[in-house]
């Protein structure tokens, strides 16, 4: 089976099939309408990131039509340009296209069940989930992945995964529910700076009350989950199914006996994690410490 994109949350692979394709119209001319007000106010890409305080690699993927962007980065951008409101205006008509760009063949399936579901759940000991990740975080990922990837791979890739976050912030009624072993966290992926801004991230989306972590801790005697990472989704017709993955290879699982399974070992495991309270308290023990 070929890929080409993000394989889930836990890497990429290679294939000629999968490229990316051209970005939408959209997203092009917007990108376009930004590069053009930001050389006219005499800002370099990195003095304009800074100032909109977001990072360099954002900035460049926007203005050349790779990336969504975020509110935050519109309303920002257009206070920083003049407040004409252009940019505010034309955020409202932005289209992504296809919607699974950039995500490998076996996992596009499931991104689009996904997108629908009323209730997520995903249990992760390896990485931190591909929805809570920085970009910081996603990017060290990227780097590390054997073979090597291309620049323009590399910076295709922490796109496609930042644009599938958000549909955090998009679906405020439907309840988002992670379960993530704390050595996660305490893995120095990226070094200090982007484990400490990764905690910061995940302490920040997982702060509405549709947004539910609980973390294993280390020291658990009980664990319902042992045979690995594991997803599970609601669909509009109530239908339950779950994804499994492994190195190089997703599997979409739709036998209601397998499922149902899955859905009592994550279910066990969720008694035998730390409450979301207290899981927001590790993780902000975590983030104070060098």
């Amino acid at each position: 089976m070929s890929g080409g994109g993000v394989v889930g949350d836990g890497g990429v692979a290679g294939g000629e099939a999968d490229r990316e394709p051209e970005p939408s119209d959209s997203l092009r001319t917007f990108g376009a309408v930004m590069q053009a007000l930001r050389e006219h106010a005499g800002y370099s890409r990195s003095e304009f990131a800074a100032l909109v305080n977001f990072s360099r690699h954002t900035v460049e993927s926007v203005e050349l039509g790779r990336r969504m962007p975020d509110v935050a980065l519109v309303e920002r951008s257009d206070e920083a340009l003049g407040n004409t409101g252009a940019l505010r205006k034309g955020s409202k008509y932005l289209s992504r296209g296809r919607g699974d760009v950039g995500l490998a063949a076996w996992f596009r399936q499931w991104a689009r069940l996904e997108r629908v579901a009323v209730s997520l759940c995903t249990y992760e000991c390896r990485l931190v989930p591909g929805l809570l990740q920085s970009e910081g975080y996603a990017r060290a990922l990227f780097e590390n992945r054997i073979p090597l990837l291309t620049d323009e791979q590399l910076e295709a890739q922490v796109v496609a995964r930042l644009d599938r976050q958000r549909m955090l912030l998009e679906r405020p009624t439907v309840p988002f529910h992670f379960i993530v072993e704390e050595a996660v966290f305490r893995r120095r992926l990226g070094g200090h700076d982007v484990r400490r801004g990764q905690l910061e991230h995940v302490l920040e989306l997982t702060a509405p009350r549709n947004v539910t972590l609980q973390i294993v801790p280390t020291e658990a005697e009980f664990h319902a989950c042992m045979d690995g990472p594991v997803r599970l989704l609601e669909t509009p017709e109530s239908r339950r199914l779950a994804y499994s993955e492994g190195q190089e290879n997703g599997r979409l699982i739709s036998d209601p006996k397998e499922v149902r399974l899955l859905c009592q070992r994550y279910d066990t495991l969720r008694s035998q994690a730390l409450t979301p309270q207290d899981s927001r308290s590790l993780l902000e023990r975590l983030r104070g410490e060098r």
